[in-house]
């Protein structure tokens, strides 16, 4: 079997979350992984990172992060996304920019840049 690459690494992990499993998604991050959702601060390590997918990981019956495009130079993995899940009682489905940095296989940086006002819907998708 091949090496996974940095590509698939992050693809794996998009498609992890169909799953709801946290400790599987966190298992593709390094330890000291950064999630940044560009309009919050950033959280860094597994603890942290698993408080803000609680945010919204079990409260959503599904969720899919559907990776429209994907391109990568070196370790740097960009995802264009549509992230459809339930949000505060809402469906939602949110157009995503992702940045991802892998290092020996394992995601060290993740960071999500979309339309706020239209995650707390105050902009139509």
């Amino acid at each position: 079997m091949a090496e996974p690459t940095e590509e698939t690494t992050v693809l794996a992990f998009c498609e992890a979350f169909a799953r709801k499993d946290l400790d599987e998604i966190l298992g593709y991050l390094a330890d000291d992984a950064v999630y940044h959702n560009i309009p919050f601060a950033p959280a860094r390590g597994h603890d942290e990172i698993r408080g803000v997918l609680e945010m919204f990981v079990p409260g959503s019956p599904t969720i899919e992060f559907e990776v429209t495009n994907v391109a990568s130079a070196g370790s740097v993995v960009f995802t264009e996304r549509v992230d459809r899940m339930t949000f505060q009682g809402r469906d939602v489905e949110l157009p995503v920019a992702g940045v991802f940095e892998v290092e020996s296989g394992k995601i060290t940086a993740w960071r999500d840049y979309f339309d706020l006002q239209q995650l707390m819907g105050a902009a139509p998708s």
